[in-house]
């Protein structure tokens, strides 16, 4: 994999076993807050290791806040924050478990130092996570950005730690949801999405960068975007541009990329190139729309466009792009290339069931569960 590479006010965070050190770091430098936001949270030598720098912050006298989804973590002990409250520091679960609302998840994975530092990407606190991608270790990507953006994520923490027992007023659904927004900083854009009513920045901000494009490489963990999205992307080649995905070979969630594979034949009939990313599991989510570059949470599927609360940062920069696409073509350099001869040949009726069952699930009930999750929480 390549090194991280830098531009102005950003870093590129393409290896565990580097990012992790590098988060830590921040943590220890940090003169005013920390605030930490994951989807994932494990009890491991590298959760203690965040913990332990956490206690350190709170103990110089830090404004410390974690916010951690229930779901997500469901395996950690309530007493592994004792040390943390102990000092001082605020914890909170995101959306307690509970069946009438277990389909409402916080995926965003953040952190901001000093509001002026912050990290975001596709790692979890976790030990899969460690490593390089290929020879050890989950295949993730993040970056490190400074400044107004900063100030903006922690803005959009509190917002998150605030809302995270997801008590809502009354008549909130029937509202435009205050968690779904742009936020303009310079050339970037801060897109934040979650559940209810009023369009979904993300979903809004990549269909119109797709209906000009002429180049579009995608690296995703989950892949079953919305049918307007397929739509554009198939557009895009058929006009005579130029779109590459780079898929899971290798996934944490069976299910998942069952679904997304039910997506192929008609991409690789369009003209779409599909590889497979082979080494390890794929977990990162990196957009390239000719210099358009997306960088986040949210993958390209159902969940991330319809039902988690997710964050993208949207970039409009040539040389953020141009570093970008080495990072892709590194990742393309350990991918299996799936051709439509090829898919022809694998797809036996066993296969075409189970791709069509997992479809099934993934955009017809899960969806459906969710919205009348949503519909049906207590004011």
């Amino acid at each position: 994999m390549l090194p991280a590479v830098t531009q102005a006010g950003c870093k590129w965070m393409c290896r565990g076993r580097d990012v992790f050190p590098a988060m830590l770091a921040a943590i220890d430098a940090a003169q005013e807050s920390v605030r930490l936001e994951t989807y994932i949270y494990k009890a491991s030598p590298l959760g203690e290791r965040f913990r332990d720098a956490l206690v350190r912050a709170r103990q110089r006298g830090l404004l410390v806040r974690v916010l951690f989804d229930a779901l997500g973590s469901i395996g950690l002990p309530a007493a592994f924050w004792d040390p943390l409250r102990a000092v001082g520091g605020e914890i909170r679960t995101f959306n307690p478990l509970s069946v009438h609302r277990m389909s409402i998840r916080d995926h965003r994975k953040c952190l901001v130092c000093d509001e002026h530092v912050a990290c975001v990407g596709g790692y979890n606190i976790a030990p899969e996570y460690e490593g390089d991608g290929v020879t050890s270790g989950w295949h993730d990507l993040g970056i490190e950005v400074e400044g107004t953006l900063a100030a903006e994520l922690a803005a959009a923490f509190d917002d998150m730690f605030m809302r995270a027992d997801f008590q809502h007023k009354r008549f909130v659904r029937l509202r435009k949801s205050a968690a779904k927004r742009t936020v303009l900083v310079s050339h970037e854009q801060l897109l934040l999405s979650g559940p209810g009513r009023g369009p979904n920045p993300i979903k809004r901000a990549l269909r119109r960068d797709l209906a000009q494009a002429r180049s579009v490489q995608i690296v995703v963990a989950y892949f079953l975007p919305t049918w307007r999205i397929r739509r554009d992307l198939v557009r895009v080649a058929q006009r005579g541009g130029r779109v590459q995905l780079i898929l899971a070979g290798k996934s944490d969630v069976a299910l998942s990329q069952l679904a997304g594979q039910s997506l192929y034949r008609r991409f690789l009939k369009s003209g779409v190139e599909i590889f497979e990313y082979q080494p390890q599991i794929l977990h990162a989510k990196l957009i390239l729309i000719d210099d358009v570059v997306y960088v986040g949470s949210a993958n390209l599927d159902q969940r991330s466009l319809n039902i988690n609360y997710e964050l993208m940062i949207r970039f409009e920069s040539k040389e953020l792009a141009d570093q970008a696409r080495e990072i892709f073509a590194a990742s393309l350099k350990q991918c299996h290339h799936i051709t439509l001869e090829e898919w022809a040949k694998s797809r036996t009726l066993w296969r075409r069931i189970k791709h069509h069952w997992a479809y099934f699930l993934l955009v017809r009930i899960d969806p459906h569960v969710a919205r009348w999750q949503w519909r049906a929480l207590p004011d």
